[in-house]
């Protein structure tokens, strides 16, 4: 790889051990690629989880003494003091989550603990050089956003926040942003939550970048977020195309850059069917214990539905919505917020649903309408039913789901 002076002097460790080491980790992922050189970035996303390793990782760059030239957003771990303030935490779980805040403070990072930050705090620019990791990320700034980042994982990321360039390879490159699966779409999309199912299809759609046609004119950011998380729990896509929709996909042959596709692969309502009541969802016509809905975190348009649900009424059982600070500071604002803790329901801020502090809920049976929410906690012993939205709620204020 070809590194220009001020690479090199990274390299060199001229802006200290952290700095070096993170380049050296690039450079070692270019090569990989077959990167020929490195390019500047301007924006980034660390998606820091809370892990052991991105604790790890991040200490030990902080020892380093690396900061970030290029302070990036972050993802959620989960509100310390909300779980804490009502003993929902151990002590242990408390530790983690505290050292890994102090970490990536030291490191320089914005600390927004938000997994969407694509549709507030940080929105790229079309043909934005960007580093993004996070599931449900990549797929939207690169599909609808028009911007450029490879599948980063949340060290790279972090590496490339503390050097300010990435390796060029990829989804950086125009040749390999064009798609080479045509999905014709006959089932019916008329929610938010069709689209999380669509997305749920990777295992049929298989790998690559596809193309989406049938779905209309018009895609809410809610699905577009909807469809790339879920893509990245079924498979793994670092982006996609819906015709007439994204703006690298004007037309069917603009999406697929003059070529035709590899394969096709038709998609119906029996396959949402299938996908939903024989892999990913619990049975339903059941009683239920809580609901917890953010994966992603929700927008304010969501929670306002919710609410709006609710409003005047009782919940049978706890209802938790995940999303960032600034969507509860809004909806506070808005008297959202009052409304669904009349309810016996709450918003829970900068909080991730694959994080220790769900543990109390352990062995029971939740409702959400997001696949991705259902599939990583069941490693902490939670189960739950998957419908859409509504169907959702009602159950919260039924105490069951149909």
């Amino acid at each position: 790889m070809k590194l220009t002076q001020e690479q090199q002097d990274i390299l060199e460790g001229k802006l200290g051990e952290g700095a070096a080491l993170a380049i050296k980790v690039q450079i070692g992922i270019g090569e990989c690629f077959d990167a020929p050189r490195m390019l500047p970035i301007t924006n980034a996303h660390v998606a820091l989880s809370n892990q052991e390793s991105d604790l790890w990782f991040a200490e030990k760059m902080v020892g380093l003494g690396a900061k970030t030239r290029i302070p990036p957003t972050v993802n959620p771990g989960f509100c310390l003091s909300y779980f804490k303030e009502r003993g929902m935490v151990t002590d242990e779980y408390a530790d983690h989550m505290r050292r890994t805040h102090e970490a990536h403070k030291a490191l320089g990072c914005r600390l927004t603990y938000n997994c969407t930050p694509y549709m507030d705090t940080n929105i790229p620019f079309p043909n934005e050089i960007i580093a993004f990791s996070e599931s449900s990320a990549t797929p939207y700034v690169n599909s609808v956003w028009g911007a450029r980042t490879n599948r980063e994982s949340a060290q790279s990321a972090l590496c490339a926040a503390i050097t300010g360039f990435v390796p060029e390879y990829g989804l950086l490159l125009e040749k390999n942003r064009k798609g080479n699966i045509l999905v014709e779409v006959k089932a019916k999309m008329d929610s938010d939550f069709a689209f999380s199912m669509l997305g749920y299809m990777g295992k049929k759609i298989g790998p690559g970048i596809p193309v989406f046609v049938g779905l209309g004119d018009y895609v809410s950011p809610e699905a577009h977020r909807n469809l790339g998380a879920e893509l990245n729990t079924s498979g793994a896509y670092g982006m996609y195309h819906i015709v007439g929709v994204t703006p690298e996909a004007p037309t069917l042959e603009a999406a697929f850059g003059g070529r035709e596709p590899e394969r096709r692969v038709v998609i119906t309502d029996e396959d949402f069917e299938t996908v939903l009541e024989r892999e990913i969802s619990d049975r339903g016509n059941r009683a239920i214990d809580f609901a917890l809905f953010g994966c992603p975190h929700f927008s304010v348009k969501e929670v306002r539905y919710i609410a709006e649900m609710v409003k005047g009424k009782k919940l049978a059982v706890p209802l938790w919505i995940m999303t960032s600070a600034l969507t509860k500071n809004t909806a506070e604002k808005m008297g959202l917020l009052d409304i669904l803790r009349e309810a016996g329901g709450d918003v829970v801020e900068d909080t991730c649903s694959d994080q220790p502090c769900w543990h109390f809920l352990k062995g029971k049976v939740g409702v959400t309408e997001s696949p991705k929410c259902a599939y990583y906690p069941r490693k902490r012993g939670l189960e739950f039913v998957i419908r859409d939205l509504k169907t959702c709620v009602e159950a919260a204020m039924e105490g069951a789901v149909k």
